[in-house]
């Protein structure tokens, strides 16, 4: 077996048009990704059907939504660490006046639909 080595910080990708999303690390159970907002972005709302994530904020400041028969909002920021159950509605939002970078460990298989 080798290590498995990735730069959150040299992987770093922004986009005027979309968040961005670069994949660190996949097995065929667990997926981290990064995310990387620029002011003002979202995800959107969408579940995982069959996988659980964990998001946790690096860098930067935001709205976390949850949505299971009723929206609920945390504010968050770096050092925040938030679940997303499976196949509960969620969004993030970048709601600060800079970057936002956020990364998240999915159980996978997980799936994904929007709203």
């Amino acid at each position: 077996m080798t290590i498995s080595n990735a730069s959150i910080s040299e992987s770093a990708v922004y986009s005027d048009d979309a968040v961005s999303k670069v994949t660190l690390q996949k097995t065929d159970t667990l997926t981290l990704d990064v995310y990387y907002f620029n002011a003002g972005q979202r995800l959107g709302y969408h579940r995982h059907p069959t996988g659980d994530q964990i998001f946790t904020v690096i860098e930067g400041e935001g709205t976390f939504y949850l949505d299971d028969s009723g929206e609920e909002t945390i504010a968050v920021s770096a050092g925040s660490t938030f679940l997303a159950p499976a196949n509960t509605w969620h969004d993030l939002h970048n709601t600060g006046s800079g970057k936002l970078v956020a990364q998240q460990v999915t159980k996978q298989p997980a799936g994904m639909e929007k709203r």
